[in-house]
């Protein structure tokens, strides 16, 4: 019997080509985006998963209260490690300390790269289930130790044994290799961990660690954990909260540090706190991208019930006739079920060619790593059933609907369809295109928020600024020599070094007061020292005051700060003016204009640059635009390795850091563009299906209409008539509520743009010149065919 309603399944499918044809295509890109978006919830949903203790891995992270409001940093004291083991340890299998990763020169022989590294304790490779393809994970217990991941061992000795070899690291750091591990996957919050090494190492490396008066106020290191078995989270969290205010002095106390425990299952989507609480993150996007791909593939859905229905009383005789020969319903239902479930299944086939084919192209705009899982069982039998339940969704409504024609109304020829089967396909029309406009408002106000916060001023001059890690102290030894010699080259116009880059923040300090300061305000400033040339390297905007400059010996305690700085401090004349840092006196010589270092959806910071001479960790370069940008670099890159002979030049242009702020958003556009345009798409391959079959039907009334003198224009409107105003309503439904949904996305954003009326026309526009468009082909096709044909029978 089965094997019969697949035959007629197929028969019926070879005779309708144009409904089969549609139906396929439109199924087929619907599962498609269905099972992208499966593979990167998927990817999202299990990041970290690969290290085995995921469950029990923690960050040890601190709220800390300014102002009065709290805020949530991962910075933690080097000492906190020592505390918690002391005073918790029974509650942890492990906690680690670490670094901050940094891009580093490791050098062997004549070989060297540029690697990210980091120093943890000794416990990290067992705590992170480092897979050893070579050594142990005890590597670590040697204080001048360091372990490679795979690539990099490659890329450092070719194919000899790398245990036992010695390297320098920032041409400082004599290291013995002791451990090579496999390479982390792409969806782990390490992927990038190359080289590590132990933080005892790094400890003892800084000096100014070991010269620090108040080391537990300073918040420059990261801690992570593994909860013992027995061990409750909120529990261990809740009796480690005071663990730091137990330790910091009287005046720090007033900031309220809480030391909590954040799951390495929430690292990545729930990211965002505010006020101390958790407010989500990526995982918003996961929700977002879900729902997107269930109404793509509902779009899908909707043609196969439209043209499934739109073609009732062709088939009406054949129901008619099946049943007044004994059928009963249920096997109408089995015959109409399997032709939809054939359908989908042959849909689901093209779909993997179309996945297969787009995935290159969607790893690189989604920033992933993800395959189809071929080898899986798990996933044929997922994907399969997926297949089947789809092809049950598509044919519900056209099966019971065409099975519960009447034998008797059909086959004396008195049934008609009416309003019982044109009002729901109306209605899912305006459904369909309610959703595709809605993803093309949504997507047209992504990339205006993204254009929005591009064109706000970064009050300094991007163009041509390069930024040049200082990873070795023979670049800091060396610099007044490699600057004068860039400058006498003509490879730069100016060139300074600074704490933290134009892009980016290195340090947050409080400890600050001035003049008036009210008793309530807490002073934390982004804190930047810089040499004197900073300013007209970078090129900002100085609005009151002046620049640091050598002709002033007293700049060695001066200070200059940004307009939102001193609108915090009520500074009404700034200039002149003393703000001391832990009671050492600095003089305000000069206000700039607010940069954009942090994000560029938010007010600017407060902060406070002053000269510091050591411990820079950017150099800042003004490439000299009279020479061409490869000309510039190369003249730099051998005065560098005069200089710094072991380690590579390595450098970035500041305008590309500043074009990675906008990368989250740039993927959420662009990944709602992709969709929104296949949403589109399948919804005018259901009304060019519809389109046809309506000038199928109103064949003879347009050769009528023909005959009477009706124009082409006449005919093409009688058929266009009936979509535009479908898609009139689904625009009514659609903006207010794309409206709504983006006003609510836009708020999490200080720095935004509006949805204007502009906005919403243009898509609106788009939308009816589209569906204009799909349907004229069919309407002037009907127009001009010669009534003589289509009348002849009667």
């Amino acid at each position: 019997m089965i094997k019969n309603y697949l035959k007629i399944a197929w028969r019926n499918l070879l005779k309708n080509k144009t409904f089969s044809l549609v139906n396929i295509a439109g199924l087929s890109l619907g599962m498609a985006v269905a099972l992208l978006i499966g593979l990167w919830m998927h990817d999202e949903v299990t990041f970290n998963r690969a290290h085995e203790n995921h469950d029990r891995i923690v960050a040890i992270m601190q709220h800390q209260t300014f102002n009065g409001v709290k805020g949530t940093q991962s910075a933690v004291p080097y000492l906190l490690g020592d505390e918690i083991r002391q005073k918790y340890g029974p509650d942890f299998k492990h906690v680690v300390m670490s670094s901050w990763m940094n891009t580093l020169s490791v050098n062997y022989g004549d070989n060297a790269i540029s690697a990210k590294s980091c120093f943890f304790e000794p416990a990290f490779p067992e705590m992170m289930s480092l897979n050893m393809l070579n050594g142990t994970r005890a590597g670590l217990t040697d204080p001048h130790s360091a372990m490679l991941s795979a690539s990099t061992a490659k890329a450092l000795f070719g194919d000899q044994d790398p245990i036992g070899k010695v390297l320098k690291v920032a041409n400082q750091l004599t290291v013995k290799v002791t451990g090579v591990y496999e390479d982390l996957p792409y969806n782990t919050a390490f992927r990038e961990l190359s080289v590590i090494m132990p933080f005892e190492l790094f400890l003892s490396s800084q000096t100014w660690i070991r010269e620090m008066e108040n080391p537990w106020r300073s918040n420059f290191v990261c801690a992570y954990g593994q909860l013992a078995d027995h061990a409750d989270l909120e529990k261990v969290s809740a009796k480690i909260k005071d663990v730091k205010l137990h330790k910091v002095r009287a005046d720090d106390a007033a900031f309220k540090p809480e030391i909590f425990l954040h799951p390495m299952s929430k690292w990545h989507l729930y990211g965002d706190w505010k006020d101390g609480f958790n407010t989500g993150g990526r995982i918003q996007f996961v929700w977002l991208f879900g729902i997107i791909g269930a109404f793509v593939l509902l779009l899908a859905c909707i043609n196969f019930m439209n043209l499934s229905t739109a073609r009732s009383e062709k088939r009406a005789k054949e129901v008619g006739i099946r049943k007044s020969i004994g059928s009963v319903r249920s096997q109408l239902l089995m015959q109409f079920f399997s032709e939809s479930i054939l359908l989908a299944l042959i849909s689901f086939a093209i779909a993997l060619v179309l996945v297969q084919l787009s995935l290159p192209l969607f790893n690189e705009v989604a920033d992933k790593r993800v395959t189809l899982p071929l080898p899986s069982p798990l996933f044929w039998l997922t994907g399969l059933g997926f297949a089947v339940l789809t092809g049950v969704l598509a044919g519900s409504y056209p099966a019971l609907y065409l099975s519960s024609f009447a034998p008797v109304k059909v086959l004396k020829g008195t049934y008609k369809a009416g309003n019982r089967a044109v009002t729901p396909r109306r209605l899912l029309v305006v459904l369909q295109f309610a959703v595709s406009v809605m993803l093309m408002i949504g997507t047209v106000v992504v990339f205006k928020q993204i254009r929005f916060a591009k064109n706000r001023p970064a009050a300094y001059n991007r163009e041509g600024l390069i930024a040049i890690d200082m990873n070795t102290p023979e670049l800091e030894k060396n610099f007044a020599v490699i600057r004068d010699e860039m400058k006498a080259s003509g490879a730069v116009t100016e060139m300074a070094y600074s704490t933290a880059s134009t892009t980016d923040v290195n340090a947050i300090n409080n400890g600050y007061t001035w003049r008036g300061m009210e008793p309530s305000a807490q002073g934390n400033f982004i804190a930047m020292g810089a040499t004197h040339d900073f300013g007209k390297t970078i090129g900002w905007q100085i609005k009151e005051g002046r620049d640091f400059s050598r002709e002033y010996a007293s700049d060695s305690s001066a200070m200059i700060l940004n307009e939102a700085a001193v609108k915090f401090m009520g500074l009404q004349h700034p200039i002149g003016e003393v703000v001391k840092i832990d009671g050492r006196p600095y003089n305000v010589v000069g206000v700039i204009k607010d940069m954009v270092m942090e994000s560029p959806y938010a007010p600017a910071f407060r902060t406070a640059i002053t000269l510091g001479y050591s411990g820079g960790s950017v150099i800042n370069a003004r490439l000299n635009p009279a020479k061409t940008t490869a000309e510039a670099l190369a003249i730099a890159e051998k005065i560098f390795k005069k200089h710094n002979p072991a380690t590579p030049f390595s450098y970035a242009f500041v305008d590309d850091q500043y074009a990675k702020k906008f990368d989250a958003e740039q993927r959420i556009g662009k990944l709602s563009a992709f969709f929104a345009v296949l949403a589109i798409f399948i919804s005018c391959l259901g009304m060019f299906g519809m389109a046809t079959f309506m000038a199928e039907q109103k064949v003879k009334e347009i050769g009528v209409r023909k005959i009477l003198g009706a124009s082409i224009a006449q005919l093409w409107a009688l058929l266009s008539r009936e979509f535009v105003l479908l898609v009139g309503i689904a625009l009514f439904i659609a903006t207010p509520t794309a409206w709504l949904l983006m006003e609510r996305w836009l708020g999490r954003y200080d720095y935004r743009t509006d949805i204007t009326w502009s906005t919403i026309a243009m898509v609106a526009l788009f939308a009816l010149t589209i569906t204009l468009v799909t349907i004229s082909y069919q309407g002037i096709k009907a127009a001009l065919a010669n009534p003589v044909k289509s009348l002849r029978a009667e």
